[in-house]
């Protein structure tokens, strides 16, 4: 059986990357196709609602796999004192933000290449939030942010 005769099957996380989400993390899943099946491309688990203690960790790890970082996008209701920018090492990343409220945050390389990650609040409980990630980082993904949080249990506290 060659590999084109393989079906297609969602690949999932190893069980030691479920031992290893804890906050602060970040897991990206990245396709190097035209075509993205899924509706996000990873998911984020913040420690905090504080961006600037936040974003350049995220920043940083996206950096190492998907090369500058020029933009992100956030929901303005969900973090504290946002900035318009950030300087991260030696590059300034641009800060749009919305009132969105949709649970995701923007990242933006290049002039028109975006990815979509889910954002698990910080109070999310680690299997609540390991449950989330897992999902929003599903190949074949099709539920938005918000459902994937309502699904889990891993709603955002007012």
């Amino acid at each position: 059986m060659t590999d084109s005769d393989t079906p297609h099957l969602p690949r999932l996380l190893p069980d030691a990357i479920h031992h290893a989400v804890k906050p602060g993390t970040a897991l990206v899943r990245l396709e190097t196709t035209h075509e993205r099946g899924g509706i996000l491309d990873g998911a984020w688990w913040p420690r905090s609602r504080d961006i600037g203690a936040e974003l350049p960790g995220l920043i940083t790890a996206l950096t190492e796999h998907l090369g500058p970082i020029a933009r992100v996008g956030l929901d303005d209701s969900a973090w504290e004192d946002l900035p318009t920018r950030l300087t991260v090492g030696d590059r300034i990343v641009h800060i749009d933000a919305f009132p969105v409220g949709d649970d995701t945050v923007l990242i933006t390389r290049g002039d028109n290449d975006h990815f979509a990650l889910l954002v698990v609040p910080p109070d999310a409980a680690p299997d609540t939030a390991r449950t989330a990630m897992a999902e929003a980082v599903r190949a074949d993904n099709t539920a938005q942010a918000e459902q994937i949080l309502i699904d889990t249990g891993a709603v955002r506290q007012p």
